[in-house]
Protein backbone atom coordinates (compact mmCIF):
# COMPACT_ATOMS: atom_id res chain seq x y z
CA UNK A 1 0.00 0.00 0.00
CA UNK A 2 0.89 3.39 -0.79
CA UNK A 3 -0.41 6.34 1.29
CA UNK A 4 -0.08 8.68 -1.77
CA UNK A 5 -2.78 6.43 -3.61
CA UNK A 6 -4.54 5.74 -0.04
CA UNK A 7 -4.98 9.65 0.32
CA UNK A 8 -6.88 10.21 -2.82
CA UNK A 9 -8.70 13.18 -3.26
CA UNK A 10 -10.85 12.59 -6.33
CA UNK A 11 -14.56 13.02 -6.62
CA UNK A 12 -16.61 10.89 -8.78
CA UNK A 13 -18.93 13.16 -10.75
CA UNK A 14 -19.40 10.34 -13.75
CA UNK A 15 -17.45 7.65 -15.43
CA UNK A 16 -16.26 9.84 -17.84
CA UNK A 17 -15.08 12.91 -15.09
CA UNK A 18 -13.45 11.75 -11.65
CA UNK A 19 -11.07 14.27 -10.22
CA UNK A 20 -10.06 15.92 -7.30
CA UNK A 21 -11.42 19.17 -6.25
CA UNK A 22 -9.39 22.29 -8.09
CA UNK A 23 -8.25 23.91 -5.10
CA UNK A 24 -8.41 24.00 -1.24
CA UNK A 25 -8.81 26.75 0.71
CA UNK A 26 -6.12 26.86 3.67
CA UNK A 27 -9.16 26.50 6.25
CA UNK A 28 -11.17 23.88 4.41
CA UNK A 29 -9.00 20.92 2.95
CA UNK A 30 -11.21 18.44 0.83
CA UNK A 31 -11.53 16.11 3.66
CA UNK A 32 -13.15 19.02 5.96
CA UNK A 33 -15.83 19.21 3.11
CA UNK A 34 -16.40 15.52 3.43
CA UNK A 35 -17.32 16.34 7.12
CA UNK A 36 -19.33 18.61 6.04
CA UNK A 37 -21.40 17.10 2.93
CA UNK A 38 -22.54 14.86 5.48
CA UNK A 39 -23.19 16.74 8.58
CA UNK A 40 -25.53 18.98 6.28
CA UNK A 41 -27.17 16.18 4.52
CA UNK A 42 -30.52 14.79 4.76
CA UNK A 43 -30.18 11.32 5.46
CA UNK A 44 -27.98 12.30 8.54
CA UNK A 45 -30.15 14.42 10.08
CA UNK A 46 -32.99 11.91 9.82
CA UNK A 47 -30.73 9.25 12.38
CA UNK A 48 -31.66 11.68 15.18
CA UNK A 49 -35.28 9.59 14.55
CA UNK A 50 -33.99 6.26 14.27
CA UNK A 51 -33.85 3.93 16.76
CA UNK A 52 -30.06 2.95 17.97
CA UNK A 53 -31.05 -0.47 20.31
CA UNK A 54 -34.43 0.82 21.84
CA UNK A 55 -37.03 1.65 20.13
CA UNK A 56 -39.51 4.67 20.51
CA UNK A 57 -38.29 5.35 23.16
CA UNK A 58 -40.04 8.06 26.06
CA UNK A 59 -36.35 9.25 27.50
CA UNK A 60 -34.66 11.72 25.96
CA UNK A 61 -31.81 10.64 27.32
CA UNK A 62 -31.05 7.60 25.40
CA UNK A 63 -29.29 7.26 22.35
CA UNK A 64 -30.51 7.33 18.78
CA UNK A 65 -28.66 7.01 15.41
CA UNK A 66 -27.26 10.24 15.67
CA UNK A 67 -25.92 10.88 18.81
CA UNK A 68 -24.55 7.57 18.67
CA UNK A 69 -22.73 8.38 15.20
CA UNK A 70 -21.58 11.74 16.55
CA UNK A 71 -20.09 9.98 19.89
CA UNK A 72 -18.94 7.50 17.59
CA UNK A 73 -17.45 10.27 15.29
CA UNK A 74 -15.42 11.75 18.08
CA UNK A 75 -14.01 8.46 19.34
CA UNK A 76 -12.91 8.48 15.54
CA UNK A 77 -11.37 12.30 15.15
CA UNK A 78 -9.57 11.39 18.26
CA UNK A 79 -8.07 8.07 16.94
CA UNK A 80 -7.19 9.66 13.46
CA UNK A 81 -5.23 12.21 14.75
CA UNK A 82 -3.26 10.02 16.65
CA UNK A 83 -2.98 7.26 13.40
CA UNK A 84 -1.62 10.73 11.32
CA UNK A 85 0.77 11.18 13.80
CA UNK A 86 2.14 8.05 13.50
CA UNK A 87 1.78 7.44 10.10
CA UNK A 88 3.81 11.12 9.80
CA UNK A 89 6.75 9.85 11.74
CA UNK A 90 7.19 6.26 9.66
CA UNK A 91 6.32 8.12 6.35
CA UNK A 92 8.27 11.68 6.59
CA UNK A 93 8.32 11.94 2.90
CA UNK A 94 4.51 11.98 1.91
CA UNK A 95 4.18 15.35 4.62
CA UNK A 96 0.51 13.49 5.85
CA UNK A 97 -1.29 16.03 7.79
CA UNK A 98 -2.82 14.39 11.20
CA UNK A 99 -5.69 16.19 10.64
CA UNK A 100 -6.61 15.37 7.28
CA UNK A 101 -6.50 11.59 8.82
CA UNK A 102 -8.47 12.82 11.81
CA UNK A 103 -11.32 14.33 9.49
CA UNK A 104 -11.28 10.95 7.01
CA UNK A 105 -12.05 8.73 10.31
CA UNK A 106 -14.40 11.32 11.74
CA UNK A 107 -16.81 11.04 8.69
CA UNK A 108 -16.57 7.64 7.95
CA UNK A 109 -18.11 7.49 11.49
CA UNK A 110 -20.65 9.86 11.09
CA UNK A 111 -21.37 8.59 7.60
CA UNK A 112 -21.34 4.37 9.37
CA UNK A 113 -24.98 3.93 10.20
CA UNK A 114 -26.25 6.28 7.53
CA UNK A 115 -27.94 3.49 5.69
CA UNK A 116 -29.46 1.68 8.54
CA UNK A 117 -32.93 1.50 8.43
CA UNK A 118 -36.03 2.48 10.95
CA UNK A 119 -36.36 0.44 14.39
CA UNK A 120 -32.45 -0.54 13.71
CA UNK A 121 -31.22 -3.59 13.13
CA UNK A 122 -34.58 -5.12 13.77
CA UNK A 123 -35.97 -3.00 10.95
CA UNK A 124 -33.17 -4.53 8.67
CA UNK A 125 -34.36 -8.09 9.86
CA UNK A 126 -37.60 -7.48 8.95
CA UNK A 127 -36.92 -6.77 5.28
CA UNK A 128 -34.34 -9.30 4.90
CA UNK A 129 -37.24 -11.97 6.56
CA UNK A 130 -39.85 -10.62 4.08
CA UNK A 131 -37.85 -11.50 0.78
CA UNK A 132 -37.59 -14.74 2.05
CA UNK A 133 -41.17 -15.38 2.88
CA UNK A 134 -42.12 -13.78 -0.66
CA UNK A 135 -40.09 -15.07 -2.53
CA UNK A 136 -41.85 -17.62 -4.30
CA UNK A 137 -44.37 -14.62 -5.04
CA UNK A 138 -45.13 -13.43 -8.74
CA UNK A 139 -43.58 -9.63 -8.06
CA UNK A 140 -40.05 -11.84 -6.67
CA UNK A 141 -40.10 -14.50 -9.58
CA UNK A 142 -38.46 -12.48 -11.93
CA UNK A 143 -35.20 -11.46 -9.94
CA UNK A 144 -32.35 -13.12 -11.02
CA UNK A 145 -30.53 -15.00 -8.27
CA UNK A 146 -27.84 -12.74 -7.64
CA UNK A 147 -30.27 -9.57 -7.45
CA UNK A 148 -32.34 -11.20 -5.03
CA UNK A 149 -29.16 -11.64 -3.16
CA UNK A 150 -29.72 -7.77 -2.11
CA UNK A 151 -32.47 -8.36 -0.47
CA UNK A 152 -32.53 -11.38 1.23
CA UNK A 153 -28.81 -10.18 2.64
CA UNK A 154 -29.85 -6.51 3.09
CA UNK A 155 -27.44 -4.55 4.82
CA UNK A 156 -27.20 -1.33 6.10
CA UNK A 157 -23.69 -0.84 6.00
CA UNK A 158 -24.19 -1.57 1.59
CA UNK A 159 -27.09 0.87 1.68
CA UNK A 160 -24.62 3.56 3.88
CA UNK A 161 -22.18 3.23 0.68
CA UNK A 162 -25.62 3.48 -1.80
CA UNK A 163 -26.78 6.70 -0.16
CA UNK A 164 -23.38 8.29 0.39
CA UNK A 165 -22.04 7.32 -3.62
CA UNK A 166 -25.41 7.38 -4.79
CA UNK A 167 -28.47 8.58 -3.53
CA UNK A 168 -28.24 11.94 -1.45
CA UNK A 169 -27.89 15.30 -3.51
CA UNK A 170 -26.35 14.00 -6.45
CA UNK A 171 -28.66 11.78 -7.85
CA UNK A 172 -26.95 8.37 -9.23
CA UNK A 173 -24.79 10.99 -10.23
CA UNK A 174 -21.78 10.67 -7.31
CA UNK A 175 -24.26 10.83 -4.61
CA UNK A 176 -22.51 13.42 -2.16
CA UNK A 177 -19.37 13.12 -4.12
CA UNK A 178 -17.21 12.25 -0.85
CA UNK A 179 -13.55 11.76 -1.88
CA UNK A 180 -12.25 8.51 -2.48
CA UNK A 181 -10.39 8.60 0.87
CA UNK A 182 -13.18 8.83 2.94
CA UNK A 183 -15.69 6.13 0.65
CA UNK A 184 -12.73 3.72 1.06
CA UNK A 185 -12.63 4.10 4.79
CA UNK A 186 -16.32 3.98 4.98
CA UNK A 187 -16.38 0.00 3.66
CA UNK A 188 -15.92 -2.63 6.16
CA UNK A 189 -16.40 -5.29 3.89
CA UNK A 190 -15.49 -5.16 0.55
CA UNK A 191 -17.04 -7.39 -1.13
CA UNK A 192 -20.89 -7.54 -2.55
CA UNK A 193 -24.09 -9.66 -1.43
CA UNK A 194 -22.98 -12.14 -3.48
CA UNK A 195 -19.51 -13.15 -1.62
CA UNK A 196 -21.72 -13.55 1.97
CA UNK A 197 -22.23 -17.21 1.07
CA UNK A 198 -19.12 -18.00 -0.39
CA UNK A 199 -17.32 -16.34 2.74
CA UNK A 200 -19.54 -17.04 5.40
CA UNK A 201 -20.19 -14.09 6.32
CA UNK A 202 -23.34 -11.73 6.97
CA UNK A 203 -22.18 -8.77 6.10
CA UNK A 204 -21.66 -6.92 2.92
CA UNK A 205 -21.01 -3.29 1.50
CA UNK A 206 -22.05 -2.82 -1.61
CA UNK A 207 -25.21 -3.84 -3.70
CA UNK A 208 -24.82 -4.77 -7.74
CA UNK A 209 -26.17 -1.40 -8.47
CA UNK A 210 -23.11 -0.07 -7.19
CA UNK A 211 -20.42 -2.82 -8.05
CA UNK A 212 -19.20 -0.41 -10.87
CA UNK A 213 -18.43 2.53 -8.39
CA UNK A 214 -17.26 0.73 -6.16
CA UNK A 215 -14.84 -0.82 -8.32
CA UNK A 216 -13.38 2.55 -9.36
CA UNK A 217 -12.85 3.67 -5.68
CA UNK A 218 -10.97 0.67 -4.53
CA UNK A 219 -8.69 0.20 -8.09
CA UNK A 220 -8.17 4.43 -7.34
CA UNK A 221 -6.95 3.27 -3.95
CA UNK A 222 -5.00 0.51 -5.41
CA UNK A 223 -6.44 -1.65 -2.46
CA UNK A 224 -6.56 -4.76 -4.60
CA UNK A 225 -5.16 -8.59 -3.26
CA UNK A 226 -2.59 -10.59 -5.71
CA UNK A 227 -5.21 -13.05 -5.71
CA UNK A 228 -7.43 -10.07 -7.35
CA UNK A 229 -9.69 -9.34 -4.32
CA UNK A 230 -10.22 -6.03 -2.39
CA UNK A 231 -8.73 -5.20 0.70
CA UNK A 232 -9.92 -3.10 3.17
CA UNK A 233 -8.28 0.55 3.80
CA UNK A 234 -6.38 0.85 6.69
CA UNK A 235 -8.68 3.92 8.15
CA UNK A 236 -11.26 1.66 7.81
CA UNK A 237 -9.94 -0.52 11.06
CA UNK A 238 -10.02 2.97 13.03
CA UNK A 239 -13.86 3.70 11.81
CA UNK A 240 -14.77 0.17 13.34
CA UNK A 241 -12.94 0.53 16.70
CA UNK A 242 -14.59 3.41 17.06
CA UNK A 243 -18.04 1.93 16.63
CA UNK A 244 -17.02 -1.33 18.57
CA UNK A 245 -15.91 0.69 21.62
CA UNK A 246 -19.03 3.33 21.77
CA UNK A 247 -22.16 0.96 20.76
CA UNK A 248 -19.83 -1.79 23.77
CA UNK A 249 -20.41 0.69 26.08
CA UNK A 250 -23.10 3.16 25.54
CA UNK A 251 -25.76 0.83 25.27
CA UNK A 252 -25.17 0.00 29.02
CA UNK A 253 -25.46 3.63 29.71
CA UNK A 254 -28.91 2.95 28.33
CA UNK A 255 -29.73 0.17 29.91
CA UNK A 256 -28.98 1.80 33.20
CA UNK A 257 -31.05 4.46 32.94
CA UNK A 258 -34.07 2.81 31.63
CA UNK A 259 -33.32 0.57 34.55
CA UNK A 260 -32.95 -2.63 32.67
CA UNK A 261 -29.40 -3.43 34.56
CA UNK A 262 -27.86 -2.30 37.70
CA UNK A 263 -24.76 -1.54 38.92
CA UNK A 264 -24.07 -5.15 40.15
CA UNK A 265 -24.62 -5.91 36.20
CA UNK A 266 -21.86 -4.15 35.31
CA UNK A 267 -19.62 -3.55 37.96
CA UNK A 268 -17.26 -6.80 36.90
CA UNK A 269 -17.30 -5.01 33.36
CA UNK A 270 -16.09 -1.34 34.79
CA UNK A 271 -13.54 -3.58 37.15
CA UNK A 272 -12.12 -5.09 34.17
CA UNK A 273 -11.87 -1.70 31.87
CA UNK A 274 -10.96 0.93 34.71
CA UNK A 275 -9.63 -1.05 37.27
CA UNK A 276 -10.93 -2.17 40.80
CA UNK A 277 -9.39 0.99 42.35
CA UNK A 278 -10.84 3.65 40.35
CA UNK A 279 -14.28 1.84 40.26
CA UNK A 280 -14.13 1.78 44.06
CA UNK A 281 -13.20 5.57 44.00
CA UNK A 282 -16.20 6.48 41.74
CA UNK A 283 -18.63 4.38 43.73
CA UNK A 284 -17.48 6.67 46.49
CA UNK A 285 -18.25 9.64 45.12
CA UNK A 286 -21.56 11.23 46.17
CA UNK A 287 -22.87 11.26 43.07
CA UNK A 288 -26.42 9.76 41.72
CA UNK A 289 -25.48 6.10 40.74
CA UNK A 290 -26.50 7.05 36.95
CA UNK A 291 -23.38 9.77 36.56
CA UNK A 292 -20.91 7.37 38.59
CA UNK A 293 -21.54 4.68 35.30
CA UNK A 294 -21.58 7.86 32.70
CA UNK A 295 -18.32 8.51 34.50
CA UNK A 296 -16.89 4.89 34.24
CA UNK A 297 -18.25 4.83 30.32
CA UNK A 298 -15.63 7.68 29.65
CA UNK A 299 -12.97 6.42 31.42
CA UNK A 300 -13.70 3.30 29.73
CA UNK A 301 -13.55 4.91 26.38
CA UNK A 302 -10.41 6.85 27.10
CA UNK A 303 -8.33 3.54 27.77
CA UNK A 304 -10.04 1.41 24.97
CA UNK A 305 -9.06 4.56 22.79
CA UNK A 306 -5.57 4.82 23.84
CA UNK A 307 -5.01 0.71 23.51
CA UNK A 308 -6.92 0.51 19.94
CA UNK A 309 -3.80 2.73 18.72
CA UNK A 310 -1.26 0.98 20.39
CA UNK A 311 -2.66 -2.57 18.49
CA UNK A 312 -2.93 -0.45 15.19
CA UNK A 313 0.32 0.61 15.36
CA UNK A 314 2.26 -2.60 16.48
CA UNK A 315 0.11 -4.90 13.79
CA UNK A 316 0.24 -1.86 10.92
CA UNK A 317 2.10 -4.57 8.90
CA UNK A 318 -0.72 -6.82 8.97
CA UNK A 319 -2.93 -4.37 8.31
CA UNK A 320 -1.82 -3.46 5.27
CA UNK A 321 -1.01 -6.77 4.14
CA UNK A 322 -3.39 -9.27 2.01
CA UNK A 323 -3.88 -11.04 4.80
CA UNK A 324 -5.70 -8.29 7.27
CA UNK A 325 -6.78 -9.23 10.43
CA UNK A 326 -10.84 -9.20 11.08
CA UNK A 327 -10.88 -6.47 13.59
CA UNK A 328 -8.37 -4.51 16.37
CA UNK A 329 -10.39 -5.82 18.73
CA UNK A 330 -9.84 -9.20 18.12
CA UNK A 331 -5.60 -7.86 17.89
CA UNK A 332 -5.99 -6.59 21.47
CA UNK A 333 -3.01 -7.43 23.79
CA UNK A 334 -4.29 -6.18 26.61
CA UNK A 335 -6.51 -8.88 27.59
CA UNK A 336 -8.33 -7.22 30.70
CA UNK A 337 -9.86 -4.66 28.37
CA UNK A 338 -10.57 -7.05 25.34
CA UNK A 339 -12.70 -9.05 27.88
CA UNK A 340 -14.14 -6.26 29.43
CA UNK A 341 -15.42 -4.89 26.42
CA UNK A 342 -16.68 -8.23 25.64
CA UNK A 343 -18.52 -8.95 28.65
CA UNK A 344 -20.15 -5.79 27.78
CA UNK A 345 -21.77 -6.91 24.55
CA UNK A 346 -22.66 -9.92 26.12
CA UNK A 347 -24.61 -8.29 28.19
CA UNK A 348 -25.89 -6.40 26.26
CA UNK A 349 -27.34 -9.47 24.09
CA UNK A 350 -28.38 -11.51 27.06
CA UNK A 351 -30.14 -8.56 29.26
CA UNK A 352 -31.04 -5.52 27.04
CA UNK A 353 -31.67 -7.06 23.62
CA UNK A 354 -34.29 -9.21 25.25
CA UNK A 355 -35.83 -6.53 27.33
CA UNK A 356 -39.81 -7.02 27.43
CA UNK A 357 -40.60 -3.74 26.17
CA UNK A 358 -37.40 -3.73 23.48
CA UNK A 359 -39.52 -6.94 22.16
CA UNK A 360 -42.95 -5.40 22.20
CA UNK A 361 -41.51 -2.55 20.03
CA UNK A 362 -39.80 -4.94 17.67
CA UNK A 363 -42.57 -7.04 17.31
CA UNK A 364 -44.71 -3.80 15.89
CA UNK A 365 -41.73 -2.41 13.98
CA UNK A 366 -42.17 -6.00 12.11
CA UNK A 367 -45.76 -5.29 11.59
CA UNK A 368 -44.96 -1.57 10.53
CA UNK A 369 -42.52 -2.60 8.26
CA UNK A 370 -44.42 -5.74 6.88
CA UNK A 371 -47.21 -3.20 6.14
CA UNK A 372 -45.60 -1.35 3.81
CA UNK A 373 -43.72 -3.89 2.01
CA UNK A 374 -46.66 -5.77 1.02
CA UNK A 375 -48.37 -2.51 -0.11
CA UNK A 376 -45.19 -1.24 -1.85
CA UNK A 377 -43.42 -4.05 -3.59
CA UNK A 378 -47.11 -5.59 -5.30
CA UNK A 379 -48.05 -1.77 -6.61
CA UNK A 380 -44.02 -1.67 -8.08
CA UNK A 381 -44.81 -4.35 -9.81
CA UNK A 382 -48.00 -3.32 -11.62
CA UNK A 383 -46.57 -0.14 -11.83
CA UNK A 384 -43.63 -1.98 -14.11
CA UNK A 385 -46.03 -4.52 -16.23
CA UNK A 386 -48.35 -1.17 -16.76
CA UNK A 387 -45.95 1.61 -17.28
CA UNK A 388 -48.84 4.15 -16.33
CA UNK A 389 -49.34 5.09 -13.12
CA UNK A 390 -53.00 5.83 -14.21
CA UNK A 391 -53.58 2.19 -15.56
CA UNK A 392 -53.00 0.73 -11.60
CA UNK A 393 -55.73 -0.53 -9.59
CA UNK A 394 -57.00 2.18 -7.19
CA UNK A 395 -55.33 0.53 -4.26
CA UNK A 396 -52.03 0.34 -5.65
CA UNK A 397 -52.09 3.89 -6.86
CA UNK A 398 -53.06 5.33 -3.75
CA UNK A 399 -50.21 3.22 -2.41
CA UNK A 400 -47.78 4.58 -4.73
CA UNK A 401 -48.80 8.40 -4.61
CA UNK A 402 -47.75 7.86 -0.93
CA UNK A 403 -44.42 7.79 -1.96
CA UNK A 404 -44.23 11.01 -3.46
CA UNK A 405 -41.14 12.29 -5.27
CA UNK A 406 -39.70 8.98 -4.01
CA UNK A 407 -41.81 7.32 -6.39
CA UNK A 408 -39.84 4.72 -8.36
CA UNK A 409 -39.41 5.96 -12.23
CA UNK A 410 -40.72 3.11 -14.92
CA UNK A 411 -37.90 1.26 -15.45
CA UNK A 412 -37.14 -1.94 -17.36
CA UNK A 413 -35.50 -3.20 -13.95
CA UNK A 414 -37.64 -4.93 -11.81
CA UNK A 415 -34.44 -5.02 -10.08
CA UNK A 416 -33.91 -1.17 -9.87
CA UNK A 417 -37.60 -0.08 -8.93
CA UNK A 418 -37.43 -2.08 -5.87
CA UNK A 419 -34.34 -0.58 -4.69
CA UNK A 420 -36.42 2.62 -5.13
CA UNK A 421 -38.78 1.50 -2.59
CA UNK A 422 -36.31 -0.18 -0.23
CA UNK A 423 -34.37 3.45 -0.61
CA UNK A 424 -37.79 5.34 0.42
CA UNK A 425 -38.30 2.60 3.59
CA UNK A 426 -34.36 2.59 4.81
CA UNK A 427 -34.73 6.83 4.40
CA UNK A 428 -37.62 6.90 6.94
CA UNK A 429 -37.61 7.48 10.77
CA UNK A 430 -39.48 5.61 13.01
CA UNK A 431 -41.85 7.90 13.46
CA UNK A 432 -42.32 8.57 9.80
CA UNK A 433 -42.86 4.50 9.22
CA UNK A 434 -45.39 4.02 11.89
CA UNK A 435 -47.31 6.76 10.01
CA UNK A 436 -47.28 5.62 6.82
CA UNK A 437 -48.20 2.36 7.79
CA UNK A 438 -51.27 3.55 9.45
CA UNK A 439 -52.00 5.48 6.29
CA UNK A 440 -52.11 2.32 3.99
CA UNK A 441 -54.13 0.55 6.51
CA UNK A 442 -56.74 2.91 6.16
CA UNK A 443 -55.52 4.64 10.57
CA UNK A 444 -54.39 7.67 9.50
CA UNK A 445 -55.40 10.86 11.33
Amino acid sequence: MDWNDLLCKKRFYSFSEIKADEKEDLYRSSFHKDYDRIIFSNSFRRLSKKTQVHPLSKNDHVHNRLTHSLEVASVGRSLGLRAGEFLNKRFPKIKINPYDIAYIVQTACLAHDIGNPPFGHAGEEVIKEWFKNHKKENYLKKLSKKKMNDFLNLDGNAQSFRIVSQIENNHFLGGMRLTYTTLGTLIKYPYSSVNCKAMGKSKFNYFRSEKDFFKSVFDELRLIKKDGTYKRHPLSFLMEASDDICYGLLDLQDAFELNIVDENDVKEIFELLCGKEKVLEVFKEDISKLKKVSKLVAISIDKLARHVMEVFENNYDEIISDNQPSDLIDKFSNEELKKGLKEAKKLAKDKIFNEKRKIELELGAYNIIETLLNNLIPATYELHEKEDLSKLSFRNKRALELMGEDLPNVDKSLYKMYQRVIDYIVGMTDNYAKYVANQLNGMGD
